[in-house]
């Protein structure tokens, strides 16, 4: 596997929650598409389309999806735009997050930001949404969905959860933790390029979201590129009617092979590696006197007393060895091409540091 990651031969990699390796494999489907296109010289524009709903199938078996549930974006925070817009909050309505997630959430206008423990409490019939990320990218922080997802069904509050910090390296079931919106950039877990990302929209939550991003495809039959509908747009129930336009085939074909490799390899395979990782992880910082927790997360988190974590992390990169500093303090965050002596890398390096 290490094979299809040409930077790993010499550089020790740690920093999957950054950015994400991309495979042989993904380079050379965006390859192929090029040729592709010179081959049939983009005759079979219709076909690429074609194959995007075979993506939507790849990414829907991931996630315990349908491939109807699945829209293509560019990123993350255009997902979160798309439903604010879709939702409109009034001057006097509130969104909730967290007081600590990515910006992303932090800058929206309406975001009223709280801790975990105080999150069921600050919803109240002015709470239109309820955004934050299954991983949290600065802490690690893996908040328990079973219970909040429960409570937001009772009292009709969507919930749009960022899965750009775990889908990819941990399970998720959207039968099991139904989620209204679950947003992902594959750049990181996915070892997409950027700009390839999807959401998934529940089919009930689909009925209460109009789309904002209108474009040739926003009409159910556009696919009759020859009489394209000159009058209003009839959408689809599919959450495709979120796209409205054209999309970024060679970007999508390499998400689509990393995907495609990721469920032969198994996404609970995967799972079991990159905790098992992030376990030896931490018991390594601990041993040399950082100060760690927890988090039931693949992202770690050490802090070391009188050490700059910006300094260290400058310091280990200067050694090919990288990992990212946050908040004043190192994240360590290991993919399934990481291996055991990428740690003890680590670990010798920050031996000198320290």
């Amino acid at each position: 596997m290490r094979a299809e990651f040409p930077a790993l031969e010499s550089w020790t990699y740690l920093n999957t929650a950054t950015y994400g390796q991309t495979p042989v494999r993904a380079v050379e489907a965006m390859t192929g598409h090029s040729k592709r296109r010179d081959e049939f010289a983009t005759t079979d524009f219709l076909d690429w389309y074609a194959d995007a709903d075979r993506m939507r199938a790849s990414i829907a078996r991931l996630i315990h999806a349908d491939p109807e549930d699945i829209a293509f974006v560019p990123n993350a925070a255009a997902a979160l735009s798309i439903v604010l817009a879709g939702i409109a909050p009034k001057p006097d309505e509130n969104i909730v997050t967290l007081d600590d997630e990515f910006p992303n959430y932090l800058y929206q206008g309406a975001a009223r930001k709280v801790r975990w423990e105080q999150i069921q409490e600050s919803v109240t019939d002015k709470t239109r949404l309820i955004a934050f990320s299954e991983v949290n990218y600065a802490t690690g922080f893996r908040p328990p969905l079973a219970d909040i997802v429960k409570f937001l069904g009772t009292r009709n509050v969507p919930l749009f959860l960022d899965g750009s910090q775990s889908v990819g390296a941990l399970t998720f079931d959207v039968r099991k933790t139904p989620v209204d919106v679950l947003a992902v950039h594959g750049y990181k877990w996915l070892m997409s390029p950027t700009g390839a990302g999807f959401m998934y929209v529940a089919p009930a939550f689909r009925k209460r979201l109009p789309p904002n991003v209108i474009g040739w495809r926003s009409h159910h039959d556009w696919r009759n590129v020859d009489r394209l509908h000159s009058g209003s747009p009839e959408f689809k129930d599919a959450a495709e009617k979120y796209e409205g336009g054209g999309l970024p085939f060679h970007l999508l074909y390499a998400m689509d092979s990393s995907v495609t490799w990721m469920l032969e390899i198994g996404p609970e395979a995967i799972e079991r590696r990159v905790l098992d990782l992030a376990k030896s992880a931490r018991s390594m910082l601990r041993s040399l006197g950082g100060h760690v927790e927890d988090t039931g997360s693949q992202i770690v988190i050490a802090g070391f007393e009188g050490v700059d974590a910006s300094v260290t992390a400058r310091a280990l990169r200067e050694q090919k060895v990288v990992v990212a500093a946050r908040h004043g303090r190192l994240r360590i965050s290991p993919h399934f091409y990481n291996d055991d002596e990428d740690l003890m890398r680590l670990e010798r390096a920050l031996k000198k540091l320290l």
